[in-house]
């Protein structure tokens, strides 16, 4: 079974896609982590990332190893490494590349192919996944999700301000309703669910009802 979970910049989607993950024992897939990946990439290499054939050959050749706790790029876990507003900054440049997309997209469907998966993104549930048997897009206000991003920065030690992370973060929500692919959007299939006010426990509780009732109405249909 594949569940999808898509959504804005900070509304706890890798958060809550593990945790839902282990509770429902499926494999969890994050692929904004794979475009974050593709973008260290390529400043590590010295590829300029605004040279679209370039930057295609970087993300051809990048060996990545993508697993639940640990990114191994060159043998070095890079997990907290893609989280910082830098990358967040020059993620426009793989996320609007038609070809890398499709690159990565080949990539999320043939680990998905290997069991039960909890997908999460931005056009999982639209163009990853488009019959995925279970569909959310996960959501929350502009100042939560900043206030969210600036403590889980603080914990990696690294500093930011709420005012700077919501422009970047309102700046990058308009680029990817905007994209010509793979753009933020809500499957008409999937429910939408907001994390306002919400524990981590409540909306994970929440998410593995509405899966667990899609695969009752499988089982039975």
């Amino acid at each position: 079974m594949i569940v999808t979970i898509d959504g804005p910049a900070g509304a706890g989607k890798s958060t809550v896609a593990k945790r839902l993950s282990e509770e429902l024992k499926f494999n969890y897939l994050d692929t904004g982590a794979m475009y974050r990946s593709m973008v260290f990439a390529a400043i590590s290499t010295g590829t300029d990332l605004a040279d679209p054939v370039a930057l295609l050959e970087t993300c051809r050749a990048a060996d990545i190893d993508f697993r639940v706790d640990e990114i191994v790029y060159n043998g070095e876990n890079i997990r907290d490494e893609i989280r910082t507003p830098e990358i967040s900054r020059q993620v426009k440049f793989v996320a609007d590349h038609i070809e890398i997309r499709k690159l990565l997209v080949e990539k999320q469907r043939e680990l998905a192919s290997t069991g039960d998966f909890v997908c999460e993104g931005r056009d999982q549930g639209t163009v990853a996944f488009p019959t995925a048997e279970c569909k959310i897009f996960l959501t929350a206000s502009s100042s939560e999700r900043a206030k969210r991003r600036v403590a889980d920065l603080q914990e990696k030690g690294i500093n930011a301000e709420v005012n700077e992370i919501q422009k970047d973060q309102d700046e990058r929500d308009e680029r990817d309703r905007q994209r010509p692919v793979g753009a933020l959007q809500k499957a008409d299939d999937a429910v939408e669910v907001s994390t306002d006010g919400l524990s981590i426990d409540e909306v994970v509780a929440k998410l593995a009802t509405l899966v667990r009732e899609k695969q009752s109405a499988a089982a039975t249909s």
